[in-house]
């Protein structure tokens, strides 16, 4: 962390006036956001510019406007003080009865995580989850989220992630699908019904290169949502390309078989927080997702 020359920093109240001014264009809005004068936040930014031996701020009709050493000052005073705000409101929520939320795809959380809550909960009992079920990559900060489950390669813009589990992509079935084989041929396979995703192209582009089966060729029924194309290959309506991940319990159970898998790691499913650290009840629970088995 650099040091502060606290000697040479201009006095913060100058600062602030002047974020707010630069947040309102208007020295009277600045002034009634902060409850003070409209005089009292022109001194301020007079006093700054002084201090500063720049000019920042200049009349442009009735309207205030800011010279280009005003704007870069802005820029960096308002992401300065939002960092505080951030600090100080992570702060506040620690004190909070306030769910944990995470954001994941609705296939993971009713495939994966829904089957291992109850082991946290059993743990933890007074920490409340709130699960946020989206397909989009939702903006944890801006949505107040905790922490996310994301499908990927692991690198995401203004987050920290940390592997959770494979993705490793299968080729499954329902019983009835191999009949009284132990396992499918490729010549099988490429006969048999599929039931996919719309909208999903890796899972084709995955069928192309790792099991060399053309999928222009195969008898494919799209389904909307992954949730609907594995309901449907549960039913016996086809053969299904899913994250190994999320049918371990159907495998278990004995409602899917494998039919073809490869051993590859990524894409995965990752942990991603914001930076900065985390809400003690957050913190918690990140603990134990990355030790669920």
């Amino acid at each position: 962390m650099t040091d502060i020359d606290w000697l040479h920093f201009p006095p913060l109240s100058a600062l602030r006036a002047f974020e707010a001014t630069a947040q309102h264009s208007s020295f009277s809005a600045a002034a009634r956001s902060l409850n003070v004068t409209h005089a009292a936040v022109a001194q301020q930014v007079r006093a700054l510019e002084t201090h500063l031996g720049v000019a920042l701020v200049h009349r442009d009709g009735r309207a205030l406007a800011f010279t280009a050493e005003g704007e870069g000052l802005a820029a960096a005073v308002s992401e300065g003080f939002g960092a505080i705000q951030s600090a100080l409101e992570r702060l506040r929520e620690d004190h909070e009865d306030r769910p944990v939320t995470i954001t994941l795809t609705p296939t993971f959380a009713t495939n994966w995580l829904m089957p291992r809550l109850g082991q946290f909960w059993a743990k933890h009992p007074d920490i409340a989850v709130s699960l946020r079920p989206d397909p989009r990559v939702l903006d944890l900060r801006r949505e107040r989220i905790d922490l996310g489950i994301r499908f990927g390669e692991g690198v995401w813009p203004g987050v920290e992630s940390s592997f959770l589990t494979s993705a490793r992509y299968v080729v499954v079935g329902a019983p009835a699908i191999f009949g009284d084989r132990a396992q499918l041929t490729h010549g099988e396979m490429a006969e048999l019904p599929w039931v996919l995703e719309s909208g999903w192209p890796e899972q084709r582009r995955w069928i192309a290169c790792c099991t060399g089966l053309d999928p222009e060729a195969l008898k494919i029924t799209e389904f909307a949502t992954e949730e609907l194309a594995l309901s449907a290959a549960r039913q016996g309506y086809g053969l299904h390309v899913s994250s190994a991940a999320l049918i371990e319990g159907d495998v278990r159970a004995g409602a899917l078989r494998i039919a073809f898998e490869t051993d590859e790691v990524n894409p995965g499913y990752y942990v991603v927080v914001p930076s900065g650290p985390l809400r003690k009840a957050a913190l918690t629970f990140l603990r134990w997702l990355k030790t669920a088995d």
